[in-house]
């Protein structure tokens, strides 16, 4: 007994130690900068819950934890991406906990963001709890594999860190990308919703509608020891499905054209994040054929080379790099009760809704706490990166763009993934999935908290004068 209390006692702090210890090594030069990568499989095994359907085979392309630590300007700063459906409340809370920790800097310089496959596991340590208070089975929200794979997470970056290298300049390209992305909602003569064009379309009239408002841009911002590219950052919003519900996890396109790039630029590790697609999807140009998962993976791989080629090089130095966050308090959607959502699954006490009832009452717990969500935004030079929360409506990510013409601006968004879809404020008046009491948890005055938070961040155009 007095040896697993030794154990138990000390191995969390000889880990904190060399956390302290090894991060960012001193820089042989004044204002000189270091990175380090990291790359985790996070595959869950077979009989693992997905989104929606129980693991049956692991053969098909791993799922990847990926990102990189930017060491030298101030506390360190963690970018990671996950392959997962969607990673929320005090789950997120503990996989930035977990980075910081082992990366040596505090939580608020850390940046956890998914990309939204749906053959693919999710994390809501919140819901797990919610759920098991009320006697149900967590399925998809029991995270016995996510706990294994937040200890080998820590263990990667702790490794990552005493591997950092120089890093000398950074890189910024974008480009369009063709026959990827359509918007999913078609609006009738009125301004409503009359279809939702979902990521795989069979209706062929559907397929027909024009293409919408999207963001047909992938901007690429790359990491480099003088020529030689260390890490590549990519950045296109729209929802990453082909086709699902195989009970095989894997990455889908965006995951088999960041497999593609990595082929063609091996020396830097790759790592993609989804920007604000949640009303964006590939449905006019996939009928769900299990062909077409190829065929948009080249399309985005070839936007990404596009993106690639156009990238022009600028020396890195500490005072080319900021991170400042705005703290916000999102509203709750005026639909949500806890005594309407404890009065519904008394009701009908089916399994799936006491989970759907669970996760909407974790939403509901974290808002009485007083949570604050923060929007931190990654300074490059020229280049602002913006990290957001929830499925975010792609005209948040144009309207930043057209703020700051004169800047490089990209987003991640699918970070915080409790809010779950965040639309416009007119978005909530023409009805739809996305905007339905269902989807989203945030109310339609959740469009002057975020642009406001984005305004601050990104500041005003410069003086004509």
């Amino acid at each position: 007994m007095k040896k697993q209390i030794i154990y138990t006692v000390l191995i969390p702090m000889l880990l904190l130690f060399v956390a302290a210890g090894f991060p960012c090594p001193a820089a042989p030069s004044e204002g000189s900068m270091k990175i380090a990568v990291f790359d985790l499989d996070v595959t869950p095994p077979v009989g693992t819950d997905l989104a929606y359907d129980s693991v049956a085979g692991t053969w098909d392309m791993s799922l990847r934890a990926r990102g990189i630590v930017l060491c030298g300007a101030g506390d360190p700063i963690v970018l990671c991406a996950v392959d997962w459906i969607g990673i929320g409340n005090e789950s997120h809370d503990a996989f930035r906990e977990v980075l910081a920790r082992a990366a040596g800097t505090q939580p608020e310089r850390v940046a956890v963001h998914t990309l939204h496959q749906h053959d693919a596991p999710g994390c809501d340590f919140t819901t797990e709890r919610i759920a098991l208070s009320l006697g149900a089975n967590p399925k998809r929200y029991e995270s016995t594999f996510q706990r294994q794979v937040l200890a080998e997470l820590e263990s990667t970056v702790l490794r990552a860190m005493e591997k950092t290298e120089p890093v000398t300049h950074f890189g910024l390209g974008k480009a369009e990308v063709h026959e990827v992305a359509s918007n999913r909602r078609i609006l009738d003569e009125n301004g409503k919703v009359r279809v939702t064009r979902f990521t795989a379309c069979a209706d062929p009239a559907v397929r027909a509608e024009p293409e919408g408002v999207i963001d047909p841009e992938v901007s690429l911002v790359s990491f480099w020891n003088e020529d030689t590219p260390l890490a590549v950052l990519s950045y296109y919003a729209t929802h990453p499905q082909s086709y699902y519900r195989t009970g095989i996890p894997n990455p889908d396109f965006p995951g088999v054209a960041r497999f593609l790039r990595q082929l063609e630029v091996p020396s830097a590790l790759h790592v993609h994040f989804n920007g604000a697609g949640s009303n964006i999807g590939a449905g006019k140009y996939n009928d769900g054929s299990k062909e077409n998962r190829l065929i948009l993976a080249k399309r985005l791989a070839d936007g990404m080379k596009r993106a690639w080629d156009a990238t022009e090089k600028y020396p890195l130095t500490a005072d080319a790099v900021g991170w400042n966050s705005v703290l916000v308090t999102l509203p709750t959607g005026p639909w949500l009760s806890r005594e309407g959502i404890e009065a519904g699954f008394q009701e009908q006490p089916d399994p799936a809704r006491i989970l759907g009832s669970a996760s909407k009452l974790a939403w509901l717990e974290r808002q009485e706490s007083g949570h604050q969500f923060d929007i931190p935004c990654l300074s490059l030079g020229t280049a602002r990166i913006l990290h957001m929360p929830g499925e975010l409506f792609v005209e948040y990510q144009l309207s930043e763009k057209k703020q700051r013409p004169d800047l490089f601006v990209a987003m991640a968004a699918y970070g915080d993934y409790s809010p779950g879809y965040i639309g416009t404020a007119v978005a909530y008046e023409q009805g739809g999935y996305e905007t339905s009491e269902a989807a989203s948890n945030v109310a339609p005055e959740v469009e002057g908290v975020l642009m406001g938070a984005v305004k601050q961040l990104l500041g005003g155009p410069p003086s004509a004068e």
